[in-house]
């Protein structure tokens, strides 16, 4: 079913208007007519939104602008029910599942972090010590790749299918937003050096950045936008759409004005967490573009771009916050200026955009309970240690439980290859003992998920989320709207909705305005683009192109 939909998707682009020759209708027994050359976009733009909510498109509709949400609205087309098909859902696993169409049970990126049971240590979704930071002074900041990934992306593909010709680059603040859509084989990923105020990368990509990024780093822009400070866009009573300044449950300085001019030139860490860190991230996106000459021949390049000061602000102040909606209105026009320099530089009608994040946020359940609504919050260490405390007790067992994390228990499988008492005796006893937890929902033994008396939607996430290699023995499930975090701000990982409900609009080259209510997949994003550039999917592949993007 799959290939045939592939197929039908190819033929339906190449037959359209967006071929470079039209195709006849001939007698049943005569040979088709078919254009003389594939038609590609000149460029393809990848923009995640990093922790953007669906229902932001919507929510500040009427203040958006029209050239940036409201234009790929509108002369785009909205996949409106788009999903995450697996848990958790965290960042790197987000960007990963986007560009390869894969689930981490097969692209491997089952956390930011995760617990290495063959090194016995964390290990950082990116991490890669045999390179070194490029760009900057030396910093573990630098030593990052993607070898950690075990799949092609379609940034890949495209690699492969232009002969390694058409151009790849990702950009981000955050190195895992930058790198893993970037994939393997790409020209270059940068991501920013909280430390030094420089856009970096790694050894793996080059032996030094281009002139463009040096001449670019020396400028130190996050000082220009320090001595702005942070004002609401617009005047503060006119922020309906979120609670009044100055909540308990967000974060640290949590009062508009935002001071941040004592940070220039001493904390360039800071503009993460402000608008500002997107307005940096897109300007040096139209800088590469122009620099690097991307979308200026018949070779398709391909731009890979992660806003990810959003999350920051996401985290820091939650859905709910004057914060949260004056960044997406600042947001939605600096999106505004890199269209209308994409339109210049490139063309209108030359390149594809499509947006979408790597996924949402719960409400801050200070903001539930404050309004009747059930919530709350578990930690990791309190788990763990409950946990191991229970089983020393039951079993004389110490210290068996090694963590908790990624919504997983892990146990010290050393110590369990050793035991009198079996195993599956301590998962059965660890799954009874943490259902009675506040907020549990549900405990299963991931190793037996078939078994599990689970809705099948729960059950499907959790199995797409499960790398044999790398996850851990037992996952929990937590009530709606209960997360694992602190008592303020918000965060996400969980299955629900609100974490895996997320935009996805193209536009562009090859795609006709409108919408579709129909259930699609993160895991559909990247077979989608495969079809429309009419290269291969990317190896680990499991989702299914969108047709309806082309309305044929």
């Amino acid at each position: 079913m799959k290939k045939i939909s592939y197929l039908l998707f190819s033929l339906a682009l190449l037959s359209g208007s967006i071929a470079s020759a039209q195709t006849k209708k001939t007698p049943q027994n005569q040979s088709q007519t078919f254009p003389a050359e594939v038609a590609r976009p000149k460029l393809v733009v990848g923009l995640v939104v990093d922790q953007m909510r669906w229902d932001y498109l919507y929510r500040y509709y009427n203040r958006y602008t029209n050239g940036g949400f409201k234009r790929l609205i509108n002369e785009g087309f909205s996949v409106e029910n788009t999903f995450i098909p697996y848990t958790p859902t965290y960042t790197a696993c987000g960007h990963t599942c986007i560009y390869t169409g894969s689930v981490p049970a097969i692209h491997g990126i089952i956390g930011n972090d995760w617990y290495d049971p063959e090194t016995k240590r964390s290990v950082y979704c990116t991490e890669d010590t045999s390179v070194v930071t490029v760009g900057s002074t030396p910093s573990p900041e630098g030593n990052m790749s993607p070898k950690n990934m075990f799949t092609s992306t379609i940034t890949d593909e495209l690699r492969l299918a232009t002969n390694f010709r058409g151009k790849v680059i990702g950009i981000s603040l955050k190195d895992r937003g930058s790198i893993l859509p970037a994939g393997h084989a790409a020209n270059a990923a940068y991501w920013y050096q909280g430390t030094t105020g420089n856009w970096i990368t790694s050894s793996y990509y080059m032996k030094e950045v281009p002139t463009w990024i040096a001449d670019y780093n020396k400028l130190k822009l996050a000082n220009k936008f320090y001595a702005k400070n942070w004002e609401t866009l617009y005047p503060i009573n006119t922020y309906v759409n979120s609670t009044t300044d100055e909540q308990a449950y967000e974060g640290k300085s949590n009062t508009f004005p935002h001071s941040l001019a004592q940070f220039a030139g001493k904390n360039y860490d800071a503009i993460r967490s402000t608008p500002y860190g997107n307005t940096i991230t897109l300007d040096l996106a139209k800088l590469a573009i122009l620099s690097e000459d991307l979308g200026q021949d018949n070779i398709t390049d391909f731009l890979a771009v992660s806003c990810s000061s959003t999350d920051y602000v996401g985290h820091a102040y939650g859905p709910n916050s004057v914060e949260a909606e004056d960044t997406y209105l600042r947001l939605d026009k600096d999106i505004e200026e890199f269209f209308n320099y994409l339109d210049k530089k490139v063309g209108k009608g030359n390149y594809t955009v499509f947006l979408t994040a790597d996924h949402g946020a719960a409400h801050v359940p200070g903001f539930m309970q404050a309004n009747k609504l059930p919530s709350g919050v578990v930690s990791d260490r309190d788990i763990a240690s409950k946990l191991n405390t229970y089983l020393n007790e039951k079993f004389k067992l110490n210290n068996i439980v090694l963590r908790s994390m990624n919504n997983q228990i892990i146990f010290d499988h050393d110590k369990t290859d050793q035991l009198n008492v079996s195993f599956d005796v301590i998962k059965s006893a660890s799954i009874e003992f943490l259902k009675k937890i506040d907020g549990f929902a549900n405990v299963v033994d991931i190793s037996k998920i078939s078994q599990a008396t689970l809705p099948e939607v729960q059950k499907k996430m959790i199995t797409n989320g499960y790398n044999a290699r790398r996850s851990g023995d037992l996952y929990y499930i937590l009530n709606p709207n209960w997360f694992n975090g602190s008592s303020t701000g918000t965060t996400h990982g969980n299955w629900n909705p609100y974490d895996a409900h997320i935009p996805l609009v193209f536009m562009g080259w090859g795609i006709q305005p409108g919408a579709s209510n129909k259930t699609h997949y993160m895991t559909d994003i990247a077979p989608t683009l495969a079809a429309l550039l009419h290269i291969q999917m990317p190896n680990g592949n499991v989702g299914e192109p969108i047709t309806e993007i082309t309305n044929k």
